[in-house]
């Protein structure tokens, strides 16, 4: 073998501005297996959320200087890839050339995975950015095509050989599993759906509306997942009167900001109720033509948003941080969304939630929920947030105390809506009522302030009304 070949290091990258760590969650790649540019190598935890660290060169995997579950340092070297003109990379290099154009492995592959429907599958829904840039742009169904990394993963050079090899039939492509967790990204036409697809209450996937019918899901709202993720649980000793979890990363990181929040912040507390029943009769007339138009579901949940929003506008001490000496307002009004699946809760966040209209923030949490529930959140994702938001009521609670976001001056929590007995102008009356509750930061804000935002927020819900446009 020649020995014409260079050694290099790659670090642990700066996922974020304020990122210092990150812990190994799994390596993709193990020694000796080829690596190309931007396929991923390894999955990381952060604080914030799980991500990839792709291969910035071709090359083969050299030695793996960071063990799964390791918390590294950024800047701190993680692995070595061997590159540059040498046997071994140019023989890795033809097997997956030849696997991909004959859909068959070379007669001497290394550890390379063998493309099609046997053998370990278990990476085959998994892909990189690369490869859903690529499927993006020339339209392909990925399902369609086979893939050679590990656990059947498609790389991107599976990608350029498929697009090689179907050249002028890929423009006929169907939808493809990348628009399916990119739902803000589609055009109006490829989110048609089908006219017997039954409405449902739950958010479905794009790739589940492109069928002809769709399978109720038994979700109330986006805190439950469509496939519930179960903790792992570590049975010890012969004792069956309990047994341990484990405590992930993530339910970790979970704990110290909660920790954080509460011995720091100074909670107070405070409800009001509204009378949702112009919104409730709104959303019914135009849910069903609003899903076969955007493919997504009309949810309560964007018009409290933009409810809230114009009520920061108004009051924009409530879009503010406590920085000791100072009170930093945030001028951009970023909304946090309170995503949960059944064993972590995750932020994501919608930018300049001020500058998008009803429909635009329905694909708004659409989009962030599918990404939650894919696993598919960037780190960009959840970054910036000024004010977070949750549907608690989507799964019956009526009064609910919730902790703040930290560092955030506050949280709002929609509340189940309710039919009860009202008494309007003397007379009784039947009406869909919601409680909003609100967590604020004593430090910043007081109760007069928070009870006039509270009550703009009230009228903003109140004034919707059977003329309002979504659009």
């Amino acid at each position: 073998m020649s020995s014409n070949k260079t050694v290099q290091d790659v670090v642990m990258p700066q996922l974020a501005e304020s990122l210092v760590s990150a812990t190994i969650a799994k390596w993709l790649k193990k020694p000796g297996d080829s690596v190309e540019q931007y396929e991923p190598i390894c999955e990381v935890i952060t604080d914030k959320v799980n991500a990839e660290i792709p291969s910035t060169l071709d090359g083969v995997m050299g030695e793996l200087l960071a063990e799964e579950g390791q918390e590294i340092e950024v800047g701190a070297v993680i692995c070595r890839i061997e590159t540059g003109k040498n046997e071994a990379v140019n023989a890795l290099a033809g097997a997956s050339s030849a696997t991909a154009s004959t859909g068959q492995p070379p007669a001497a592959s290394l550890d390379t995975e063998v493309p099609g429907a046997t053998g370990d599958q278990s990476q085959r829904s998994r892909f990189s950015p690369a490869v859903q840039t690529l499927a993006q742009e020339h339209g392909l169904d990925l399902r369609a095509i086979s893939g050679s990394g590990l656990g059947g993963r498609i790389t991107r050079k599976d990608v350029l050989n498929y697009l090689e090899s179907n050249k002028g039939a890929v423009a006929g492509a169907g939808q493809n599993d990348y628009q399916a967790s990119a739902p803000a990204q589609m055009s109006p036409a490829s989110r048609q759906v089908p006219a017997n697809t039954p409405p449902a209450e739950a958010s479905p996937s794009l790739a589940d509306l492109s069928q002809a019918s769709v399978e109720p899901v038994r979700n109330s709202g986006l805190h439950l997942s469509e496939t519930p993720k179960i903790p792992t649980i570590e049975v010890e000793g012969s004792d069956r009167s309990e047994y341990f979890i484990d405590v992930t990363p993530i339910r970790n990181t979970i704990a110290t900001r909660m920790r954080q929040s509460v011995s720091e912040i100074p909670h107070g507390w405070m409800m009001i109720e509204v009378d949702v029943t112009n919104l409730v009769q709104l959303r019914n007339k135009l849910k069903d033509e609003f899903r076969q138009r955007e493919g997504v579901n009309l949810t309560y949940l964007a018009f409290l948003l933009k409810a809230v929003v114009g009520a920061i506008k108004d009051y924009p001490i409530m879009n503010s941080v406590w920085a000791v000496d100072k009170i930093i307002v945030k001028r951009d009004i970023n909304i946090s969304l309170a995503v949960g699946t059944e064993d972590s809760v995750m932020t994501p966040v919608i930018k300049k939630a001020d500058q998008k209209n009803i429909a635009g923030l329905a694909r708004e949490i659409e989009d962030l929920a599918t990404k939650v529930r894919a696993g598919k959140l960037k780190l960009d994702d959840m970054q910036g947030g000024t004010f977070t938001v949750n549907n608690t009521g989507s799964f019956g609670s009526i009064l609910t105390q919730p902790i703040i976001n930290y560092p955030q001056a506050a949280i709002l929590t929609f509340e189940s809506i309710v039919k009860k007995p009202v008494v309007i102008n003397d007379m009784i009356a039947v009406r869909s009522m919601a409680n909003l509750c609100l967590s604020l930061d004593h430090r910043i804000l007081d109760g007069v302030i928070c009870g006039r935002f509270m009550q703009r927020v009230k009228d903003n819900m109140e004034s919707y009304s059977l003329d309002t446009q979504v659009y």
